[in-house]
């Protein structure tokens, strides 16, 4: 049965990729139901995948291959929190690495146009500490791509 709060993403015709590689990459993920288009529709063919639920770290899902009308922008993104270093450069290797481009503070998009925040739960923590800590938290962030805990530790620290 489908969540009642989904979030639909919108992609042009390779949602069961996208699916398969988010289910591939992250904890407590996995691809659910595919459903086929019944007819031809602007963006595909009778019998293709227009459908697919999937998760990504429990989130549940849909892609839906609706065609190349509408591209995917950083307004939408996916925040996973790592706990160290190691963590945090698995994720960004793998969406960056699998075609995917580095932006700024932590973030990166995939191939598909998704925008991901790959982000230490050491930094979110300092922000939460507000003042000078997370003064200094922000200022070594916002110099990165990928985020560098010991940096960010290290900034903690004063």
């Amino acid at each position: 049965m489908m969540a009642k709060n989904t979030i639909c993403l919108w992609y042009d015709h390779d949602a069961q990729e996208a699916a398969n590689f988010y289910a591939r990459t992250f904890p407590d993920s996995a691809v659910g139901a595919i459903h086929r288009a019944p007819s031809d529709y602007p963006g595909g063919k009778a019998g293709t995948a227009l459908v697919v639920e999937f998760t990504v770290c429990g989130v549940a899902c849909i892609g839906l291959n609706g065609g190349a009308a509408f591209k995917h922008n950083e307004a939408f993104s996916f925040q996973i929190a790592t706990d160290d270093q190691e963590e945090t450069d698995r994720y960004w290797n793998a969406i960056v690495g699998h075609g995917g481009a580095e932006s700024e503070c932590g973030w990166c998009k995939d191939k598909w146009g998704i925008s991901w925040q790959i982000t230490p739960r050491v930094l979110t923590d300092a922000m939460a500490q507000g003042g000078e800590v997370a003064r200094r938290a922000f200022a070594a962030m916002m110099g990165m791509r990928r985020i560098d805990v010991a940096a960010i530790e290290a900034a903690v620290a004063g």
